[in-house]
């Protein structure tokens, strides 16, 4: 069983962090560093990348948390470490990094550009740390290694405020060894409300693959979960006790690369894509996590923040009107009704939510149009979980009535939201992807 089974176990129980997560649905990725001045380099090659390289001269993390923002994302999570070891800020711990580069007379710190623009912007902070690390003289000893990481992540931790997330990438880390209950410990002792992505102790977790694609069904309670896309091997979560561990979807906006190259521009995932993905990922109570690698100047590429912002702009105009919320619906044990004034109600969408602070207990449902004129009702969706949300997209229909039933349920179902919408209304279009 991984973190993306098909099979289910009894709920765990999230906390109030974990659902604090969900609800920001979605997020940028950014990565960017030294290898954003090397075209070519993939990752582990280590090829010789020099600090004298590094130079974004025009470095504006302002101009990547509006758009952020302004495309509807909640959250950014950055590199500041990734598996080359360049750290984007000055660590006492290494010579390669920032401190070594020509960048602002080797006095710049993108780490503290980059927290201090999620605060102007009222974006959830994260960072990336990629525990391998091949220009580290240490990572051969294990236990040498793991205080050099305690003591860089200490430095991430502690001079930077809040920090609300840590992404741990397990690429490159097979079999190396660390001692994560001290690494963790340590951790959750500088920054207690920190949530951990990967790791041993992890509080969301990977879906299992690059392209932004979560399976159904996908329940929130697991006991392991994947952990790199160098291996098939799952971790155990806490011995493998069933345990509240939300996946995450990541993607690139680009083919092939997570940094910036000058030779893929051509391959920006165009609306239609983005949507598709969305749909497959928050559209099945996962957050999505969308990567744009800055440029050489320091700034999205144009074309690529282009691509965010139409993206954003589409998501609002298809779901920030329903056309019936939850109020509008009476329930009868597990059936929520509407019956609207004739001729009925068009609609293509119907997005459920259920309350998760008890855990997650709807197993399986169905959405039902009744004909306008006589008939039996007719199943226009069918899923397994709701979860944090469910986007249930089917062709446009005219219906006398709407009902959303949960099939199958471990223990009490409650819903925070129910919404019908009719994406088709508008001139620009849409519907189902």
């Amino acid at each position: 069983m991984t973190g993306t089974n098909v099979s289910w176990l009894p709920t765990a129980i999230p906390t109030p962090r974990q659902l604090d997560y969900q609800s920001w649905e979605l997020g940028l990725f950014l990565h960017f560093g030294i290898r954003t001045f090397y075209e070519g380099h993939i990752d582990l090659d280590r090829k010789p990348m020099p600090p004298a390289g590094f130079n974004p001269a025009a470095l504006d993390c302002n101009q990547w948390a509006e758009t952020a923002s302004r495309a509807g994302m909640r959250y950014m999570v950055l590199t500041a470490k990734h598996h080359d070891g360049f750290a984007n800020w000055p660590s006492a711990y290494t010579d390669y990094s920032v401190a070594s580069s020509p960048w602002k007379g080797g006095k710049g710190n993108v780490v503290r550009e980059y927290v201090d623009a999620c605060r102007k912007y009222d974006l959830k902070c994260g960072l990336y740390y990629s525990p391998a690390d091949v220009a580290c003289p240490a990572y051969s000893d294990a236990k040498a290694y793991d205080d050099y990481f305690i003591n860089q992540i200490g430095e991430l931790l502690t001079g930077y405020g809040e920090i609300d997330m840590l992404w741990f990438d397990g690429c490159g880390s097979e079999g190396h060894t660390y001692n994560w209950p001290r690494i963790i410990g340590e951790i959750r002792r500088m920054q207690p409300r920190i949530l951990i992505f990967g790791g041993a102790d992890p509080d969301y977790g990977w879906i299992g693959n690059e392209s932004g694609l979560a399976p159904t069904p996908n329940w929130n309670t697991v006991n392991c979960v994947p952990i790199s896309i160098q291996t098939q091997a799952v971790d155990p979560v806490r011995d493998g006790r069933p345990t509240w561990v939300p996946s995450e979807c990541d993607c690139r906006m680009r083919l092939n690369n997570w940094f910036y190259s000058e030779k893929d521009e051509d391959t920006v995932k165009g609306l239609r894509e983005l949507l598709g993905i969305y749909y497959y990922s928050v559209g099945r109570g996962r957050n999505l996590l969308i990567n744009i690698g800055p440029d050489r100047r320091g700034r999205l590429p144009d074309r690529d923040a282009a691509a965010l912002l139409e993206f954003g702009a589409e998501v609002r105009r298809r779901f920030s009107q329903p056309v019936l919320t939850l109020a509008q619906f009476v329930r009868t044990d597990n059936a929520w009704e509407h019956t609207p004034p004739l001729p009925g109600v068009m609609m293509d969408h119907i997005i459920a939510q259920e309350d998760l602070k008890a855990g997650e207990h709807i197993r399986r449902f169905r959405v039902q149009a009744f004909p306008t004129h006589y008939g039996n009702p007719i199943t226009v969706f069918e899923g397994y979980n709701v979860g944090h949300k469910a986007i249930c997209g089917f062709p446009q229909v005219c219906a006398k009535k709407v009902r959303f039933e949960v099939l199958e349920a471990d223990g009490p179902v409650e819903l925070t939201s129910l919404g019908v919408f009719d994406c088709l209304c508008s001139a620009t279009g849409g519907g189902p992807t």
